[in-house]
């Protein structure tokens, strides 16, 4: 894949940021350690999958995209939230 699909939002005192291509996360203090760890995680999947091809990776579902942009189930996030293209 050329790029993956990231949203970014803060959750407490973190950046989370989603992949909306296969629902990995990655968080930190800043935006840019968010997406470092983001990035990590997916290299960190793919070496796995060409090992054992039967680990599930599949796109977020729109409940699961919903479920990410509320915090704590019921409130909405109320700082900007931030897409990106992550080239992995």
């Amino acid at each position: 894949m050329d790029f993956y699909t990231t949203v970014l939002r803060r959750s407490g005192p973190y950046w989370v940021a989603l992949c909306l291509e296969n629902g990995i996360v990655g968080q930190g203090h800043t935006k840019e350690t968010a997406v470092a760890n983001l990035k990590e995680a997916i290299d960190s999947v793919e070496e796995a999958r060409e090992v054992d091809s039967d680990i599930y990776s599949a796109p977020l579902s729109i409940k699961e995209l919903h479920e990410f942009l509320m915090v704590e189930g019921l409130e909405s996030v109320l700082e900007p939230l931030e897409m990106r293209a992550l080239y992995a």
